[in-house]
């Protein structure tokens, strides 16, 4: 596959290769919908994919659910709002000057806009109410994009490091705990050995993997990190998401002086 280097490419050289393996693989199988490089890749099935992780204890006893943004989980927060979920995604690639946006299917049916308009990301961004990290509730449920997962719970997302800060902030404000499941779908092509998935310190784990054929339930050994690590957060990010270093102010002056 000829393509263009990844914007986010050279951050973890070994992460990097598995990204593109998986994208290569994807296309060249043609299980793909639409373009697979340097994004969350959709793909065929994730409607099915969607259907296994709803028949989950923990996504059925599930009131509050957070949901990335890309295509492929487009089902996922379709199934979230029929089945009477409240659901927040982030803006796509977290551009605005509030983070979040929240979908209550009730006041979307009462102001008559169908579900599978507001499940995409422009319809959740047009109709979903804008709210902070600061004042979003403590979240049952977490849905993350990735592009490769192993069966121990390891993940990599398209690089830019979205999902594992969002993760981290949660944590810091008390938003989710180590019995908050983190679960994802992806085509079970993008499941990957164990070896080619690194995992550091500030990588949040899988619980559960739903692909088009199977439920994986992965009793990760990886510990979650316990909040961000400011240390680890690049310039980059502060320059491209506008409320991020404000955030960190915020969160720094809560903290107790040593």
């Amino acid at each position: 596959m000829s393509q263009e280097p990844s914007r986010w490419g050279g951050r973890n050289a070994a992460k990097t290769a598995v990204r593109n393996r998986v994208w290569e693989r994807l296309v060249a199988t043609g299980v793909n919908v639409g373009p697979a490089f340097d994004r969350i890749p959709n793909f065929v099935g994730a409607d099915a994919a969607a259907k296994h992780l709803s028949e989950l204890d923990a996504w059925k006893a599930a009131r509050v659910v957070k949901c990335n943004p890309d295509p492929p989980q487009i089902p996922v927060r379709l199934r979230a709002l029929y089945d009477g979920k409240l659901l927040f995604a982030p803006v796509p690639y977290l551009t605005k000057a509030f983070p979040y946006l929240r979908l209550d299917p009730e006041k979307l049916a009462a102001r008559g806009i169908d579900f599978e308009t507001a499940a995409t990301a422009q319809g959740f961004v047009e109709h979903g109410d804008k709210v902070g990290f600061e004042d979003m509730p403590r979240l049952d449920f977490c849905v993350v994009g990735c592009v490769a997962v192993t069966r121990r719970g390891g993940r990599t997302g398209k690089g830019a490091g979205f999902a594992d800060l969002e993760q981290g902030i949660f944590r810091e404000l008390g938003l989710v705990d180590d019995a908050t499941p983190i679960a994802t779908t992806v085509h079970s092509s993008q499941v990957v050995d164990d070896a080619e998935v690194v995992m550091e310190s500030h990588d949040a784990a899988l619980a559960y993997i739903a692909t088009e054929s199977e439920l994986i339930e992965t009793r990760t050994p990886f510990r979650q990190p316990g909040g961000v690590d400011w240390t680890k957060v690049r310039p980059d990010q502060f320059a491209d998401i506008p409320f991020l270093a404000e955030l960190h102010a915020s969160l720094a002056s809560r903290k107790p002086s040593p």
